[in-house]
């Protein structure tokens, strides 16, 4: 997917500044720090309800009983006061707020601005551009790599955890291993946020991936994919492949068995399909067991 790259003009004339300082990190104001399991939402799942009426939209998570989410790159057409109004008045937190590789790159303390701004403790980027006729390649890897370690360096002293979403396209080989392993085993100042739907659509194990790289995954996206779905490692995938959690193939039981045993807090549902008012409820009613 991809999100609308959203900067504070404030953070990049202070930024400068601010930079290279070590400055105390600001407390963000989620409630609780607790490693408690909680079910998010990613806010792309709305996408279309957002840019049709924002408010009803978010009246919709609040209506779900949902407290947490992901997103607060795309605003829909809203300044940026008023839609972190309407999360607050339906008493919905921003806990990983939405970034790419190029603001990381370009303005990491702007990210971090951002992070603030929402009260959200980590920033996501979700997708490394690349030619996509060729495929992720290692450089692509150790571009992508050197961008998480710096600013995620940057974000760190700020008090954000930067995480980054692997897309099914890192699963392409690499010595005895994938782009995915390269990436793993060499950032050392960023965390990764399995979505577990890309995971298996890459040809991976998404428990299997837990295991192999305990604690390195800080969040989840939990999508469900449709059995007798082809996999890929480009990226893509027919958006009605996703379907009511625990009715497909990527085995959402085992990987939240798993990510407890971790102590993963968080678990965005997302779904990208057009059936998402009629399936997330359902998708809620199968994992809130799960997590108690």
């Amino acid at each position: 997917m991809n999100f609308t790259q959203f900067s504070f003009g404030l953070a990049i004339v202070i930024s400068a500044g601010l930079a290279t300082q070590s400055s105390p990190a600001l407390a963000h104001n989620h409630k609780s720090d607790a490693k408690m399991p909680e079910i998010g939402l990613q806010m792309y799942s709305l996408r279309k309800q957002l840019d049709e009426d924002t408010a009803k939209a978010v009246k919709q998570v609040h209506d779900w009983q949902i407290e947490v989410v992901e997103g607060g790159g795309n605003l829909h057409g809203n300044n940026i006061e008023a839609f972190k109004a309407m999360l607050d008045e339906n008493g919905i937190s921003v806990v990983s707020v939405d970034t790419s590789i190029d603001e990381i790159r370009d303005n990491p303390m702007g990210a971090a601005y951002k992070a603030h701004f929402y009260g959200a403790k980590y920033a996501t980027i979700y997708w490394v551009p690349h030619n996509g006729e060729v495929g992720f390649t290692i450089d692509d890897a150790k571009a992508a790599v050197k961008v998480l370690n710096e600013g995620g360096k940057v974000l760190k002293e700020q008090g954000i955890t930067l995480q980054y979403h692997p897309h099914g396209y890192e699963f392409l080989p690499h010595e005895d291993g994938t782009m995915l392993d390269y990436m793993m085993q060499n950032t050392t100042d960023a965390k990764f946020q399995m979505d577990v739907f890309w995971i298996k659509q890459g040809g991976a194990d998404p428990v299997a991936l837990l295991q192999k790289y305990p604690n390195r995954f800080t969040s989840l996206h939990l999508k469900d994919r449709l059995k007798g779905t082809e996999n890929s490692t480009n990226g893509q995938a027919d958006v009605e492949a996703n379907v009511v959690l625990g009715t497909g193939d990527v085995g959402i039981a085992a990987v939240i068995k798993e990510a407890k045993k971790q102590g993963i807090q968080y678990y965005f549902i997302e779904d990208e399909s057009s059936r998402v008012l009629q399936q997330i409820p359902k998708s809620m009613a199968f994992i809130e067991p799960l997590l108690k």
